[in-house]
């Protein structure tokens, strides 16, 4: 009887170990051809607008050159255009925006992945952070200037008087800047920094938890020692999606960062950067302008596409070192 029940396959078995039908070939055949046309539309996709932005932007191109990108002059009127305090500007204010934003992401995703409160109060604390993400640009904008700007002013102001031989601090806060941009910036990537590190912590196999545990570490080595190791090509992952989400941020940074032409390292002077140079000129400008602005976000385009290049290959090269460990 035992025998007879053993060599019994279970009801679902049969259906499991089937041939594939005509139809489930059919199906599987659809869905890959699919797959694939949607990923070769979106490279296609990619083409057609360097294709119609770079069109667009060559007569401005051959007439500028690269002195379009070492100058520091933007005059309409007398014909004069440069991006250098633009591209400066939104480097500045990215990397600003990531060191505050990837730092706190990052420990926000430790926090809510390593068991440090109860899941009930995880999950809603999760739902907050992510509702971050759906606060309108706009509203960012208003409430830095309203709130955050008068808040910070008179840290600003100490720092100034006190700090002022440094070049970080050579400037007074009159109003729109660059720290209370990066500021704001660095809490509109914190949710993709947060959620997509939390992924990779959440990813990291029990059996590697267990190992670092049984091999006596505590709570806060396993973290720094284990889990962050491990779980770093996501972790670099989600830095490199927040540095190109604020690299092309456009409508907070056009209220909070000044709006002018100059090169500086100073947190609290105004400055300008490539999208906001974008959306404040657009509306206004000539043909011949347009063309010039299309150059501007021919570079914008370049920058984003280098950053997230660069990254994926810093992300390919930890895996790689990583499974060679």
């Amino acid at each position: 009887m035992v025998a007879r029940k053993t060599d019994q396959a279970p009801a679902g078995s049969m259906s499991a170990c089937r041939p594939p039908t005509t139809l489930d070939t059919l199906v599987d055949r659809t869905f890959r051809g699919l797959t694939l046309c949607f990923a070769w539309l979106t490279l296609l996709l990619i083409i057609y607008i360097f294709w119609r932005i770079g069109g667009t932007a060559i007569p401005a191109m051959h007439k500028f050159g690269i002195s379009f990108l070492t100058s520091t002059d933007w005059d309409p009127g007398q014909g004069r255009f440069g991006i250098l305090p633009e591209i400066w500007g939104t480097l500045y204010s990215s990397l600003l925006a990531l060191f505050g934003g990837g730092i706190f992401g990052v420990a926000i995703a430790v926090f809510l992945t390593q068991d440090f409160l109860p899941h009930n109060v995880t999950v809603v604390l999760k739902s907050i952070i992510e509702l971050l993400a759906a606060i309108p640009s706009v509203v960012y904008g208003l409430w830095g200037i309203f709130v955050l700007i008068p808040l910070i002013r008179p840290l600003a102001d100490w720092l100034h008087l006190h700090l002022g031989w440094l070049p970080f601090f050579s400037t007074s806060l009159s109003g729109p800047g660059l720290f209370p941009a990066a500021l704001v910036l660095s809490i509109m990537i914190l949710p993709t920094v947060a959620a997509i590190s939390q992924d990779a912590l959440a990813a990291i196999p029990a059996k590697i938890r267990e190992a670092a545990f049984g091999m006596g570490a505590t709570r806060w080595e396993a973290i720094l020692r284990v889990f962050l190791p491990t779980a770093s090509g996501g972790i670099f992952g989600a830095l490199v999606l927040g540095f190109g989400r604020a690299l092309g941020e456009t409508m907070a940074l056009a209220m909070l960062v000044g709006n002018s032409n100059q090169l500086t390292l100073s947190l609290f002077s105004p400055a300008n950067t490539l999208a906001a140079l974008l959306a404040l000129n657009f509306p206004e400008a000539s043909d011949y302008e347009v063309r010039v602005l299309m150059y501007a976000a021919v570079v914008l385009l370049v920058i984003t596409f280098l950053v997230n290049v660069a990254g994926q290959l810093i992300i390919t090269a930890t895996l790689r070192t990583g499974g060679r460990k």
